[in-house]
């Protein structure tokens, strides 16, 4: 099995028996429901699996509980941040006991990104030109 399988399989088992902060934010993220923004849950990004992760924006969303390690946390988040990821992190007891805040805080940060895709709802492919159209 491969690094990559592997990493696919944990973020499955991880969907499936997400913690209690994770359940009450999925809640909040999922449909597009904060501010029309995608998310993911546990998805597999380089060699690691995120949270929460905005395509969109490029941002991931780490919840941190009270086994986190803080300097692998900074070492995880700098190499990502190389690759054009930004990373914000809420503690479990924040999602618990002000998730309000946590989503008012999540928003802001969601604005003031820019897209990665030349703008929400942006057309990838070029519009015709006017002589395509048949128009003159």
């Amino acid at each position: 099995m491969t690094n990559r399988a592997i990493l696919l399989a944990r973020a499955r088992e991880m969907r499936r028996n997400p913690t209690e902060p994770e359940k009450r934010l999925w809640r909040q993220l999922s449909a597009s429901q904060l501010g029309g923004h995608k998310f993911r849950r546990q998805a597999v990004i380089d060699h690691f699996v995120a949270d929460f992760f905005c395509p969109l924006k490029k941002l991931i969303v780490e919840l941190d509980g009270d086994t986190h390690d803080i300097d692998s946390d900074c070492k995880r988040d700098g190499q990502l941040r190389e690759k054009g990821y930004r990373t914000v992190r809420f503690t479990n007891l924040d999602v618990m006991g002000n998730m309000d805040g946590v989503l008012t805080d999540l928003l802001r940060i969601l604005e003031g990104t820019p897209d990665r895709w030349g703008g929400r709802g942006a057309s990838t492919t070029p519009n015709p030109s006017s002589e395509e159209e048949g128009l003159k």
